[in-house]
């Protein structure tokens, strides 16, 4: 369980159904201010009924801090939560920010990146692009 800034609490399960990036980053992680821009723009291309982009700031991070990080890297598209104490992180054996998770639509990872990725080049949305053919249909 984690939340979102509102105290809304969510599960992964609750984006069952779709396939999930799920990346885990902080306000203070320079490789993660380095990606989040790419995120956005894969959320922003991609995000829709079959996939989705979920941040999860992981740790201690202040809500203005968040805030302050999402405007400075210019992210507009993407969600705000928040596991605060880590436990999602812990159970994911998230070692080291950032680490991005692809969850298939059942729910099941099916690759993991430890580091930052550029997200916005085409070899990343080639990947994506190629678990959302036949995700249509």
């Amino acid at each position: 369980v984690f939340s979102d800034p509102e105290g809304g609490q969510h599960q992964l399960s609750d984006w069952q159904g779709k396939y999930v990036l799920v990346n885990f980053w902080a306000t203070w992680c320079a490789p993660c201010r380095k990606e989040m821009p790419g995120l956005d723009g894969l959320q922003q291309e991609f995000g829709g009924d079959n996939f989705e982009v979920v941040t999860i700031a992981t740790g201690r991070n202040t809500l203005a801090g968040i805030n302050r990080f999402f405007q400075e890297v210019g992210v507009q598209n993407l969600p705000i939560f928040l596991d605060p104490k880590q436990k999602l992180a812990r159970e994911m054996a998230v070692l080291g920010l950032p680490i991005t998770v692809i969850l298939n639509p059942e729910g099941q990872e099916i690759g993991r990146l430890r580091g930052d990725a550029e997200w916005d080049s085409d070899s990343a949305k080639a990947i994506i692009a190629g678990l959302l053919v036949g995700a249509d249909g």
